[in-house]
């Protein structure tokens, strides 16, 4: 069914709560293992159709902020999603304590468990206060910064509009449009600040009702690291700081010799030609059409599922004021359907959305028909694999987005993708330490981060902007709406590239490893499925060390 056409009817609370109460009491009464999963194929079966009307109103409210009905929807889910999530865990009880749990493992597998547990252990109908006052600060951060308006060379631009202009071939127009940026953010800086620090308390709030230390304990229960701990990412980003920080300020000495400049400032960060960026050729239309053409010559696999999503409207890519800042893949149970959102600007993120959201999609139309949803229950640091690998295979086919422009593209997204490993960790440690010390000001954690950027970015210098040396983490929203979420991009890039060194050797060997990821989807632990599809886990040691060694004759000049 096409987008336009699905019909949105809201998930009633105590629908819902009735619902439930049903299937934990069948649950709980089922006479044998066999009869116990009947319940949860209707369990299934009921919260596909929650999650697709829940969705479609988070998609229509990201497509136009301003939109009323479904601004009141996102509020009115707002609540909603909580007390859900509690039901959701009270059923899961059920499975958890089973007498036929052994019998129920089969079928689920044990990753199903693992979060189960952990699912127990994060979630409490005492909190659900705190969780909805938690979700309401989020859709308030997401709101102020869709909202934005920066007056800049006589236009009036969001975020995801002025992106062009900071990254302009002109040093001058892109110095001029970070000082916009900047002017913006420290206009909107204390209500940030406000929001974030309610958002630290909040959660720390919901950790020691919980019976925990502060938030860093629960903040990875809620992410399913199901099979590492906080102990194995600090040990990679250790790896991180030793081999690949060196190798990214290489990296960054390189490009400041090709922009000709004397010192890599803020607002030369994201640019890596003297020229300017390659930017994409043609229409968004055109684009889409490009991608098209791309995804039936890759496999049989990618043809049908990319005639699919554009068979059924399940893009909507462009960029508009009110919409939405950034982009995701998500998820439509009823229809089997995945759905991409972004906001081409005309840089060359638009044609990493048709590689990188793509890559989302194509692993959950390859799953679409898996009976056991347990398996399709991805961590972040897996599904962030599919995505990021998607960009490299997909390498040979860039002259139809990028023309003459190609190679200049492939040079500047090998790079780009290599030297964000140091900036991810940098999010996920200002994390670590804002979370275990809550206490501090708004002032003391962009003291915290202007430290962090030495250490992680030391080519980096801000020109005097002090504001911004500090405080440019107040436009990333995973700080602000998904906790801990952002080493996932880091853990899976580190695997995107093993598959970029196995598919410079044996382009087809690498391909079907990817295809047998992707169809493990959850089936197993992450640290499992991993050595399955030929690859090293992240956090072995050695394992960043040997991708450098890899990596750093191929980005030579």
């Amino acid at each position: 069914m096409k987008f336009s056409q699905m019909p949105y009817r809201r998930v009633e609370r105590a629908e819902v709560e009735a619902k439930f109460k049903d299937l934990i009491a069948r649950s709980a009464a089922a006479g044998s293992g066999a009869a116990q999963f009947a319940v949860h194929e209707e369990y299934y079966r009921f919260m596909a159709g929650v999650r697709t009307n829940m969705t479609l109103a988070n998609i229509r409210h990201d497509i136009d902020t301003t939109d009323p009905f479904y601004a009141a929807e996102r509020e009115y889910y707002d609540d909603l999603r909580p007390v859900l999530a509690n039901l959701e865990t009270e059923y899961r009880k059920q499975l958890y304590n089973s007498p036929f749990r052994a019998e129920l493992e089969k079928r689920l597998g044990a990753p199903a468990f693992k979060n189960i547990g952990q699912a127990m252990r994060a979630m409490d109908e005492k909190i659900i206060p705190l969780c909805q006052e938690e979700n309401a600060l989020a859709s308030r951060y997401s709101n102020l910064i869709a909202a934005a308006r920066i007056e800049f060379e006589g236009g009036v631009y969001n975020l995801s509009l002025l992106r062009p202009f900071l990254t302009h071939a002109d040093r001058g127009v892109r110095k001029k449009a970070w000082a916009a940026l900047s002017g913006y953010l420290q206009s909107v800086s204390p209500e940030i600040d406000d929001i974030y620090d309610r958002m630290v308390k909040n959660r720390t709030a919901q950790a020691k009702a919980l019976g925990f230390e502060n938030y860093v304990e629960l903040g990875y229960l809620r992410m399913h690291r199901n099979c590492y701990d906080r102990a194995m990412v600090e040990n990679f980003r250790a790896q991180v700081k030793k081999y690949l920080v060196p190798y990214a300020t290489r990296l960054h000495e390189q490009r400041r010799r090709r922009l000709g400049v004397d010192t890599l400032c803020h607002y030369d960060n994201d640019v890596y030609f003297a020229n300017g960026n390659p930017a994409p050729i043609g229409t968004p239309e055109e684009i889409l059409a490009a991608g098209q053409q791309m995804y039936a010559e890759l496999s049989p696999e990618t043809k049908e599922f990319f005639d699919f999503m554009r068979g059924n409207e399940l893009f909507d890519v462009l960029g508009r004021p009110n919409k939405r800042q950034g982009g995701y893949m998500t998820f439509l149970p009823d229809y089997k359907a995945p759905f991409i959102f972004a906001n081409f600007n005309g840089t060359n993120g638009d044609a990493d959305v048709i590689t990188h959201e793509c890559g989302h999609a194509f692993q959950g139309y390859l799953t679409r028909d898996e009976k056991i949803r347990e398996f399709c229950d991805l961590g972040m640091e897996t599904a962030e694999i599919h995505s990021m690998s998607m960009e490299y295979f997909t390498y040979g086919w860039m002259e139809k987005f990028f023309g003459d422009k190609k190679d200049d593209y492939l040079k500047m997204h090998l790079e780009d993708s290599i030297i964000f490993v140091p900036y991810g960790c940098m999010v996920d440690e200002f994390q670590h330490i804002v979370y275990e010390n809550p206490a501090l000001t708004p002032a003391e954690r962009k003291a915290a981060w202007a430290n962090l950027e030495k250490e992680y970015r030391p080519h980096l210098h801000f020109e005097g902007d002090d504001f911004l040396a500090g405080a440019i983490w107040q436009r990333q929203h995973h700080i602000f709406t998904n906790p801990f979420y952002y080493i996932d991009y880091c853990l899976a890039s580190v695997v995107a590239m093993q598959f970029k060194v196995k598919m410079d050797e044996d382009w087809p060997a690498a391909w079907a490893d990817y295809l047998k990821l992707c169809r493990l989807s959850a089936r197993d632990f992450y640290t499992n499925i991993l050595p399955q599809a030929g690859l090293t886990v992240p956090f072995e040691d050695g394992c960043v060390e040997r991708l450098v060694q890899a990596l750093e004759p191929k980005t030579a000049e």
